[in-house]
């Protein structure tokens, strides 16, 4: 379980196969092979580390339901521990699991180092959207300024454009959506009570 609340920026340093290898400082800490690292919102299993790198395998399940498949060496890539039961929760409850990729229509810049984002989403998305309602974004827990037919506004402040991602994406670029974990067992639970 995450925060969406990112650590660190990480760089990628080498794509080889399914084999991803990060650069990272802040998240190496406490972390070991078998340790889960949240990588632009996808909860990933550390399966070797050195002292500047950590590196994931990933599945061909998670590269067809993320944009992680995209990353090339030099990209940027938000890194995130997991949360332990003594942390405060920051952000919101963040599984790690990409509930579908939205496409980046509009990032426009506030005029104070911020931005507002504009995400295009899956169809199978937009029901779990609210207004003022939480949603994570390459693993960035974010509030929802407002929704559209197909999709939502975000506004990112300052600080969150220049730690994270969100600072270098453009319009047309793939990003992993986790939809609020609560609405999701909301309507199952409705769902079951007819």
């Amino acid at each position: 379980m995450f925060t969406g609340i990112v650590e660190e920026l990480g760089a990628v340093r080498e794509v080889a196969g399914h084999r991803f290898t990060v650069a990272c400082r802040a998240v190496l800490g406490d972390t070991q092979v078998g340790s889960s690292i949240a990588v632009n919102g996808v909860c990933l299993t550390v399966v070797d580390r050195t002292d500047s790198t950590l590196a994931f395998d990933v599945t061909d399940e998670t590269l067809e339901r993320s944009s992680l498949g995209r990353l090339r060496p030099d990209h940027g890539v938000n890194l995130e521990r997991p949360v332990s039961l003594a942390a405060r929760l920051g952000g919101h409850l963040v599984q790690g699991h990409v509930d579908g990729v939205g496409m980046v229509a509009a990032t426009d810049p506030d005029g104070s180092g911020g931005l507002t984002l504009r995400i295009e989403l899956p169809a199978s998305l937009r029901r779990y959207v609210v207004e003022k309602g939480s949603i994570a974004v390459d693993g960035v827990s974010l509030t929802i300024a407002s929704v559209h037919e197909d999709g939502v506004s975000i506004a990112v402040i300052p600080h969150t454009r220049e730690v994270t991602t969100l600072g270098s994406i453009h319009p047309g670029d793939p990003v992993n959506v986790e939809a609020d974990l609560l609405a999701k067992y909301v309507e199952r639970l409705m769902e079951r009570a007819g």
